[in-house]
């Protein structure tokens, strides 16, 4: 069967796994057997990616990050250059915790900024940024900006990743146009 992706000679991509087209793995990284990425997504150098991470269409990796096991990325989701995803809550080099896996969800259109680190077992929702170096330790709602350690909710963000601010619980970019309705921490769009 012929590859509809593109992996660079030093990649490793153990079989099987699937690959949708037009993806692009490059330099030196490391796609393990089981998992599964979509159409469009750009692997960059030295990425990791865990034979149980599941991948959408068009997501964007920068160097340097590991997907592991448990790790979700829905479709059009960024993650910046050495950023951090964690599978086990409390590992011990002494103690398997295998079983103990938490799943971590970065759902549609989220940006996750460089060297920030999602501890596992959170839902990072909607179109939400996670600002440089942040750590995020809870889940994160929609369109929320978030950075800082601990990660907390500083504003809110349109879908493209323009800071909106909320009056009487509507809001509208002013980079895009796209109008916003907020209930409580509830951001949609109307």
């Amino acid at each position: 069967m012929e590859k509809r992706y593109f992996a660079h000679p030093t990649a490793v991509v153990d079989e099987p796994v699937e690959i949708g087209d037009r993806t692009q793995i490059w330099h030196f990284s490391h796609i393990m057997a089981g998992a599964k990425m979509g159409e469009d997504c750009v692997i960059g150098q030295n990425v990791f990616i865990g034979s149980g991470a599941l991948l959408g269409n068009n997501i964007k990796i920068q160097n340097n990050v590991s997907i592991y096991d448990g790790v979700i990325l829905e479709d059009n989701v960024f993650c910046g250059p050495s950023m951090v995803f964690t599978n086990v809550f409390n590992p011990r080099s002494f103690i398997s915790r295998k079983k103990e896996f938490r799943k971590t969800l970065t759902k549609k259109g989220a940006t996750i900024g460089a060297n920030a680190t999602v501890v596992c077992g959170n839902t990072i929702g909607e179109y939400a940024f996670i600002g440089a170096g942040s750590v995020v330790t809870k889940d994160v709602p929609d369109y929320a900006l978030v950075y800082g350690n601990p990660g907390r909710v500083r504003g809110w963000v349109c879908q493209c990743a323009e800071e909106i601010v909320f009056r009487s619980g509507k809001a509208v970019c002013q980079a895009c146009g796209k109008k916003y309705r907020k209930d409580g921490s509830k951001v949609k769009p109307i």
